[in-house]
């Protein structure tokens, strides 16, 4: 552990470098964002749900069939917002090969909002698709399900590689530098040594081997319940009275928890690293296929509905 005045360069060091905690207001943002966005296909849903419970006969005898079919007002609305959010999903993997397209935001940013895309295309093509899901329709619906939920496990175990807030994955001696700065703000918070701070960190969770990607995915798992549960025993153990000096009052508590739960996360991420990478990078292998058949998919079914004069007039 490095003196005080060293750890103190270290953390002016990182606040230039940018690889200060993250804020856990992002992630609330989004999820703010994402229940908004939910909203409309939910509401278009349950105003329809009389419709959506007919049978094929039933559904064209409703006056509600000329808007909430595939190819109706409302059913063909969502469709065209379900292509066009599936075709900018693309944006991200182009986003990360092209240099130049480098300035047009970080990659965390884009892949905060390729994740929300993709949340949103199956609730949207669902409505489009009147909840049904025959034929072509069906396996694209179908392919872009397996997208979404292979998504969801490559962006928890993408979550398992230390980056910046830009997106980029920090090599081991940034990390060390964010450690320290962490170390140092959580004694400042506290009014404790950062030494002992350290120590009773590194002691709180200790990931073992893991082999093979799905003991991995397991031991990931159960590496972020220990930390919750570490997380409440320092809650408590910090927020005691000890000799000669004061607890925190509640914000800075509040404040030192999210710090050490960063400071914990870095420290699993850094022991897991090379076995996260290597499921990772077979994660890409299986994904890519999913979502190319997707993309297959829904590209025939928007050429056959062009060709056969089911949509507006282009």
């Amino acid at each position: 552990m490095q003196s005080a005045s060293g750890v103190l360069a270290v953390t002016r060091d990182a606040a230039r470098e940018g690889i200060e905690p993250r804020s856990r207001g992002r992630g609330a943002g989004d999820r703010l964002v994402l229940a908004i966005l939910l909203c409309i296909p939910l509401a278009a849903t349950l105003l329809g749900l009389p419709y959506y419970l007919l049978s094929p006969a039933g559904r064209v005898r409703s006056a509600l069939h000329e808007w909430l079919k595939p190819s109706g007002a409302i059913g063909l609305g969502f469709g065209v917002a379900a292509f066009a959010l599936f075709l900018f999903m693309w944006l991200y993997p182009i986003r990360k090969r092209w240099r130049w397209v480098v300035s047009m935001g970080s990659l965390a940013a884009w892949l905060r909002v390729h994740i929300l895309a993709g949340v949103l295309v199956p609730f949207v093509a669902a409505v489009h698709a009147g909840w049904r899901f025959d034929g072509l329709i069906g396996l694209g619906y179908i392919s872009m399900l397996l997208v979404a939920l292979s998504g969801a496990v490559g962006r928890y175990l993408y979550g398992w590689i230390p980056r910046s807030r830009g997106g980029l994955q920090l090599t081991r001696d940034e990390v060390t530098a964010e450690r320290h700065a962490l170390l140092t703000r959580i004694a400042a918070a506290t009014g404790l040594d950062p030494l002992a701070i350290e120590r009773s960190l590194a002691a709180r969770t200790r990931p073992g081997p893991a082999s093979g990607p799905a003991r991995t995915v397991a031991r990931l798992l159960a590496e972020d319940l220990a930390r919750r549960r570490a997380l409440r025993e320092i809650r408590r153990e910090w927020s005691r009275p000890r000799a000669g000096v004061s607890p925190p009052d509640a914000r800075g508590l509040a404040e030192a928890i999210a710090l050490a739960r960063r400071e914990l996360a870095l420290d699993q991420q850094v022991q897991m690293l090379d076995a996260t990478q290597r499921v990772f990078a077979l994660w890409h292998v299986v994904h890519l296929p999913f979502a190319l058949t997707a993309l297959l998919a829904v590209l025939v079914h928007v050429f056959v509905a062009v060709v056969i004069g089911g949509v507006w007039p282009l």
